[in-house]
């Protein structure tokens, strides 16, 4: 494992973690490791995302006008 260090933490920053950290009976540590984590892991499931951008439709579609449209084109047959 590799260690981070952050210097120049604001010290009501650092009051807020710790304070988040014991409402949830961890370490600070222990809290910033799992925070982390969680953020790597948030990361991933956006490349994830990334990956799959170019499959969607190139515009939104209007399903309104879909419908109509094919409306139209049903009316057009029928009347010839």
């Amino acid at each position: 494992m590799s260690a981070i260090q952050v210097r120049d933490v604001p010290d009501d920053v650092r009051a807020a973690l710790i304070r988040a950290a014991r409402e949830r009976g961890e370490s600070l540590q222990s809290y910033l490791q799992g925070l982390l984590a969680r953020e790597a892991r948030a990361e991933r499931n956006r490349a994830v995302l990334d990956d799959y951008r170019p499959l969607r439709a190139p515009r939104p579609v209007d399903v309104i006008d879909v419908i109509a449209q094919g409306r139209a084109e049903q009316d057009g047959k029928n009347a010839a």
